[in-house]
């Protein structure tokens, strides 16, 4: 079983292998976004994903949804990453980070 503090030690890799993921419409990745909503590593080493897109028609999904797969996959300690797209709740500019909505101009 892992502990809490190498489960904690995944995630965060995990979040910074996000942060370089962008869809190519937007200069910000998709982890400033929002559009991250659950990461959930397991005991066997796999994680569960649960993420969102600004708009349910975009153009770039698949590629995104392999580049977020591959990425965390490649990661140490990972066997498998499973991404659910989710559209609940739906995606809103509150769900970005502050250095995002600076980027785009929102503040």
């Amino acid at each position: 079983m892992m502990t809490l503090q190498e489960k904690t030690n995944i995630e965060e890799k995990i979040v910074d292998v996000l942060k370089t993921v962008y869809d190519p419409e937007i200069p910000v990745n998709i982890f400033d976004l929002g559009m991250i909503y659950k990461i959930d590593v397991k005991d066997n080493h796999t994680v569960d994903l649960d993420m969102t897109f600004t708009a349910p028609n975009c153009p770039a999904a698949d590629f995104i949804l392999e580049d977020v797969r591959s990425k965390v996959e490649s990661l140490d300690g990972i066997t498998a990453c499973v991404v659910n797209l989710v559209f609940e709740p739906a995606w809103d500019q509150s769900m970005m980070s502050e250095e995002a909505r600076v980027e785009l101009g929102f503040d």
